[in-house]
C-alpha cells in the first residue's frame, strides 16, 4: 500500500513591510509567529520571504510553506499567485491568506473561504492575481474598529499586548484554525 501524499498548504500573511508592527501587518507577524513555533527557517526570495517546513495536522503531517511578500499591501497577489505557481501549487482551496480585519474584535480570529473581499485591498489583490476566483481561506486577525479615519487606523502600531499574543499564545489559535481548514478540505 502506498504512503498518502501529505498534505500541502500555502500560508500567505498579507501585510506592508514598510509598516511592520502595524494593525495591518498582523498576517506577516502571524507568518513569523507560525514560523517561530514550527521551527521553520524564512529567506529572502525574489519578491518576499519563504519558509517551507511541516505541521501536524491531526494523524497527519503537512507540508506547509510561509509567505510574505515584499510588495504594498495593495499589489500583494501577483507575488503570492507566483510563488505558489512556482513551487507548483495550483489548487488555491490549499491557500491560506492570513489578513487583518476591522470587522472582527482585537486578539480574535476567524476563518471564512470564498466570498468577496470586503474591501481589503490585499485580499482584492489575490483575487484579481487568482483571475478573479476566490476560493482560497482566509485567516481573519480581528483589530477593531476605531471611529476616526481608517487608513490612519490600520496603520496605526499595535500595542506590545497584541504583538505578543499574534507571536505566541495567538499561535495556537491559527495553529487550530489550520487544522480545521485542513479537515474541512479532508486531508487529516
Amino acid at each position: 500500500m502506498a504512503l498518502a501524499k501529505p498534505t500541502q498548504l500555502f500560508i500567505a500573511g498579507l501585510g506592508n513591510m514598510t509598516h511592520p508592527a502595524t494593525r495591518h501587518s498582523v498576517g506577516q507577524i502571524i507568518v513569523d509567529g507560525l514560523a517561530a513555533r514550527l521551527g521553520i527557517r524564512i529567506e529572502s526570495c525574489r519578491n518576499g520571504f519563504v519558509g517551507t517546513g511541516r505541521m501536524s495536522l491531526g494523524d497527519n503531517t503537512g507540508m506547509i510553506t510561509l509567505y510574505k511578500t515584499k510588495f504594498p499591501m495593495n499589489l500583494s497577489g501577483p507575488p503570492i499567485v507566483a510563488k505558489m505557481q512556482e513551487l507548483n501549487m495550483r489548487d488555491q482551496e490549499r491557500l491560506i491568506v492570513i489578513q487583518d480585519s476591522l470587522d472582527h474584535e482585537p486578539l480574535s480570529l476567524s476563518v471564512k473561504k470564498g466570498g468577496s473581499a470586503n474591501g481589503h485591498n490585499g485580499v482584492k489583490s489575490t483575487i484579481a492575481a487568482l483571475g478573479g476566483k476566490s476560493n482560497f481561506w482566509r485567516l481573519r486577525a480581528g483589530i477593531g474598529r476605531s471611529a476616526g479615519d481608517i487608513p490612519n487606523y490600520v496603520l496605526g502600531r499595535l500595542s506590545n499586548h497584541e504583538r505578543t499574543y499574534w507571536r505566541e499564545e495567538g499561535i495556537d489559535e491559527v495553529i487550530a484554525a489550520i487544522e480545521r481548514i485542513a479537515d474541512k478540505m479532508g486531508t487529516r
